[in-house]
């Protein structure tokens, strides 16, 4: 059964993703186009050689150092057009890799060296999902793009960012999130952005459990109160080898929690050492709600289209397994409920229902 999945047929069925970073899924074209305009330097202006060079230069092991490639890709997004065009491009390469709904992050306060204000930056972000999205559907495919905003982790303007998520809920901003170096940088630092978005009654997710462990996820949900968890993935730390759940495990699973798993960013920054050691496979097995997710287009050279093409090849996965995976992002999505409905009932189950048995 799993030979007859070609990776073009991948390609075709509806996918929901929950974790990509907008400044982390630029074309290299685009990045060589836009650093010339702005006059920064890049390891080389051969789009080609550039997108290798992201890759390698990401494929270090340390999350430290993976996120030193986000320096180009930051600094060529500090004007109002250039944040259109990216985010426009983003909705449009989505689209054209099957994602019918898909939530990107982006962190304002990178954006603001040319004097932007944040609210500015936002609304030119906003302006390109809904100019991309626009375009994809004149091209016959559909996306829906809700937009996360992110706070640094190392700063001090949590509370400023997540005020400017609600300030934006009815205009396509969906909810908030943290990133950045996670040791040294506790999600309880920034507890009075959290308690200000749950009396908004808002919706966030916080990275956690990516490069630090069981501490980093116990804070997230039990301090801070996150609805779903970015990446998660050492929750692993607390489930022994014969699958027995330890109670944060146990915790996160009956709260059905969503896990954003991003398997090749992961083994990218040193999580997990391979695809087939990456704990999603146990984590579907045991039943968390778990997601497939990209993280970062450019750095790890993939897709979804890519993530699911290296589940099925890995752990022998078909059809039924990938619907799941698929459903159980849209269920987390940070829109209402009847929307995703709608989106599992109408777009998602018939496609699949087509190929499976």
């Amino acid at each position: 059964m799993v030979a007859t999945i070609r990776y073009e047929d991948i390609v075709k069925v509806p996918k929901a993703l929950l974790h990509d970073h907008l400044d982390g899924g630029l074309r290299p074209a685009t990045i060589v186009e836009l650093a010339a305009e702005v006059g920064h330097e890049l390891p080389t202006t051969d789009p080609e050689a550039l997108g290798r060079w992201f890759v390698d230069a990401a494929d270090s092991g340390s999350l430290e150092r993976y996120l030193e490639t986000f320096a180009h890709t930051v600094a060529v997004m500090q004007t109002g057009p250039a944040l259109r065009r990216v985010a426009r491009e983003c909705a449009l390469d989505l689209a054209a890799d099957g994602v019918v709904y898909a939530e990107v992050r982006f962190a304002p306060e990178q954006h603001l060296e040319r004097d932007l204000s944040l609210d500015e930056v936002v609304e030119a972000v906003l302006a390109g999902f809904a100019e991309g999205t626009a375009q994809a559907v004149e091209a016959g495919l559909t996306i829906r793009v809700g937009t996360l905003l992110t706070a640094m982790r190392h700063a001090a303007r949590s509370q400023e960012i997540a005020e400017l998520a609600v300030r934006h809920r009815d205009a396509g901003v969906v909810g908030f999130d943290i990133a950045g170096a996670e040791a040294g940088f506790p999600p309880t630092r920034h507890l009075d952005a959290f308690e200000y978005l749950q009396r908004e009654n808002f919706h966030f997710t916080i990275h956690a459990g990516e490069a630090f462990g069981l501490p980093s996820i116990w804070q997230a949900i039990q301090w801070c109160g996150a609805d779903r968890l970015g990446h998660g993935v050492r929750i692993v730390d607390d489930i022994a080898a014969d699958g027995a759940l330890g109670r944060l495990a146990a915790y996160v699973r009956d709260k059905r929690i969503p896990l954003e798993l991003c398997p090749s960013s992961n083994v990218q920054t040193g999580a997990v050492a391979s695809i087939a050691d990456h704990p999603i496979g146990l984590l579907r097995d045991l039943r968390f709600r778990a997601t497939v997710n990209t993280d970062n287009r450019l750095m790890s050279g993939t897709s979804m289209s890519r993530e699911m093409s290296l589940l099925v090849e890995t752990f022998g996965y078909g059809w039924r397994e990938l619907q799941w995976f698929t459903i159980n992002a849209m269920k987390s999505a940070f829109i209402p409920f009847d929307e995703r409905l709608r989106i599992i009932d109408e777009v998602i189950k018939p496609a699949y229902a087509k190929l499976l048995p």
